[in-house]
């Protein structure tokens, strides 16, 4: 019984790229079964296509409008079998060592037949870029935190999140429309984005633009500040030690 062919996913904001990667797959596809299941022109469109239709490997463009391609990397490691990723990158020398320090499989444009059928010959031996690694070699914070539900990456603009929750081993993520659960560390979070949110509570970050103004109040018979948010009626309490945020905010 022969093979499965190779699921190959084609990512590139740039329609000729994706075109050209077509026709070199074309060319390999002799020597190794594959099929492109889909191609995409950003990551939300790729996440779309891959929650119908999986992939054994991603051929992912580094730089694309919205979110580049090693941001759409670390949301696909969510995945319960994440995808193998060699990226397509234009990059100079010194992003390429970066690439090479991590262990990362890259094609330099432009790419040619021999050096994508070298590639295509590892996938079978290639592991996933670890989320760590990929956040070493980017040059920003994620614009997007993501949630995996039922198999499916769903994307939450930073712009969007009211709060973020301890709860256990998970971190709740609150928007105007819903509530989302990702497997983080708060401690991190913060520290990632520190300029956008604010600790309120041991167990809260707080988007500092959702902060409409402080409320005095009681909690188990003590007097307590809430803070007021923008998007829900919900209330946050600080704790004492973050007192100090009523007066420097300056919105009570």
């Amino acid at each position: 019984m022969s093979a499965s062919p190779m699921r190959v996913m084609i990512v590139d904001d740039e329609a000729p790229a994706r075109a050209r990667l077509k026709d070199l797959l074309a060319d390999c596809a002799s020597e190794i079964p594959l099929e492109v299941v889909g191609e995409a022109a950003n990551a939300r469109s790729a996440l779309d296509i891959l929650a119908a239709a999986p992939a054994d490997l991603i051929l992912l463009d580094i730089r694309m409008p919205e979110m580049d391609g090693i941001e759409l990397a670390q949301h696909l490691q969510k995945l319960s079998k994440p995808p193998a990723i060699v990226f397509t990158t234009a990059y100079d020398a010194y992003a390429i060592r970066a690439f090479e320090v991590h262990a990362v499989d890259y094609l330099l444009k432009p790419i040619r037949s021999g050096r994508l059928l070298e590639a295509l010959k590892r996938v079978a031996s290639m592991r996933a870029p670890s989320v760590e690694a990929l956040r070493e070699m980017s040059s920003k914070p994620p614009a997007f935190l993501s949630a995996h539900e039922r198999g499916r990456i769903h994307l939450i603009p930073l712009e969007d999140v009211i709060y973020l929750k301890a709860e256990l081993k998970y971190v709740t993520v609150r928007t105007a429309e819903r509530e989302y659960l990702i497997e983080d560390a708060l401690a991190r979070l913060e520290q990632e984005y520190a300029e956008r949110f604010v600790r309120v509570h041991r167990n809260c970050l707080v988007a500092r633009d959702a902060i409409r103004g402080f409320e005095r109040g009681a909690s188990e018979g003590e007097a307590q500040w809430f803070a007021l948010l923008k998007g829900v009626d919900e209330k946050i309490a600080l704790s004492r030690r973050q007192h100090h945020l009523v007066r420097e905010l300056g919105k009570a």
